[in-house]
């Protein structure tokens, strides 16, 4: 096995041998191997990992003839959060629940941000629900590599899978966070808008920009040991650059620059997360219409984010084994 960038070629040459075998047990002359040696104890598999193409981004066969070690990498991710835990299920409401509380102290009663007419704490905690996936997914996601360095260095897979399979484990807490969602709107007697059936839109927007990030971290954290040390103080600054303890109309739609009128609005919306909360604020809320425009300036930026990190993590690739 070579540590390069690779995808596995199964080159089954037993068949030929077989073949050649059972034409000779016809023919009466003696079997042989498909370099014409001696069948038999000659039929052998070879497997040839060669380098794959580099203007694939992903492979997508490959990806589904691995899908059972991303389903247990997967499942490995969910039970090593909860195992030997005494509450268990409970941490994944317990981190946004918790910073709700804070937040609503000290945002909320003390500093008094605005939370456009609802309780703060409902307010911030349809916040924290999204944003709480995100930061997790994108740290694990970024560590992914970094912590199953010997495996990647003994066997071949798909490196893309340890990312992926990162950020899909985060989905079971972000869908556990939705139900304490649910029982808090039922609490404070708020009911949903017609923009929850966004929801599975504004799911996959979100599940993408964490994607894309996570494969930029990683590919950059088995190398520069400097960014995994880094990733808390980065997710602490991007949530302070989301809409989070505030709503974004505290954000001006209109600006004089240099005699160039522009809008702040819409260069706050690159970060693909400001559509997502906003998105589910004004679909559980109804807070706001529902925020097209960031959704829409959002989606290029996710959709760039995410084509940038894979193309980063492919080039790159053919090294991980080695600095991992």
């Amino acid at each position: 096995m070579t540590s390069n960038s690779e995808s596995l070629t199964l080159a089954a040459t037993a068949a030929a041998a077989e073949r050649a075998a059972m034409a000779a047990s016809h023919d009466g002359t003696p079997p042989t191997g498909p370099d014409g040696g001696a069948a038999g104890e000659g039929a052998r598999h070879e497997v040839v990992i060669a380098p794959g193409r580099g203007d694939r981004m992903i492979d997508w066969r490959e990806l589904v003839d691995y899908r059972d070690l991303c389903l247990f990498l997967i499942w490995r991710g969910i039970k090593a959060r909860y195992a030997q835990s005494v509450i268990g299920v409970g941490w994944a409401v317990v981190q946004p629940l918790f910073s709700m509380l804070v937040f609503t102290v000290v945002f909320g009663k003390l500093a008094r941000i605005s939370s456009d007419g609802v309780p703060y704490a409902v307010f911030n905690f349809v916040a924290m629900v999204p944003w709480t996936y995100f930061s997790n997914a994108v740290s694990d996601g970024s560590a992914s590599l970094v912590t199953n360095a010997g495996m990647i260095s003994k066997v071949y897979f798909p490196r893309l899978i340890l990312p992926l399979a990162a950020v899909a484990a985060k989905l079971v807490d972000f869908v556990i966070a939705l139900a304490l969602l649910a029982v808090l709107l039922v609490v404070y007697r708020i009911v949903p808008t017609w923009g929850v059936v966004t929801l599975p839109l504004l799911t996959g927007l979100m599940v993408l920009t964490a994607f894309g990030m996570a494969t930029w971290m990683t590919a950059l954290a088995v190398q520069y040991r400097d960014v995994q040390h880094a990733m808390t103080f980065v997710l602490q600054l991007l949530m302070y650059s989301a809409p989070v303890v505030y709503p974004a109309s505290l954000i001006p739609n209109r600006y004089e620059l240099l005699g160039w009128t522009v809008n702040p609005q819409w260069l706050y919306a690159l970060n693909p997360m400001v559509g997502v909360i906003e998105g589910f604020r004004s679909a559980l809320l109804g807070t706001r219409t529902m925020p097209w425009d960031f959704l829409a300036i959002g989606s290029v930026s996710a959709a760039l984010l995410a084509y940038s990190g894979l193309r980063y993590f492919r080039s790159r690739e053919h090294v991980f084994a080695d600095v991992a």
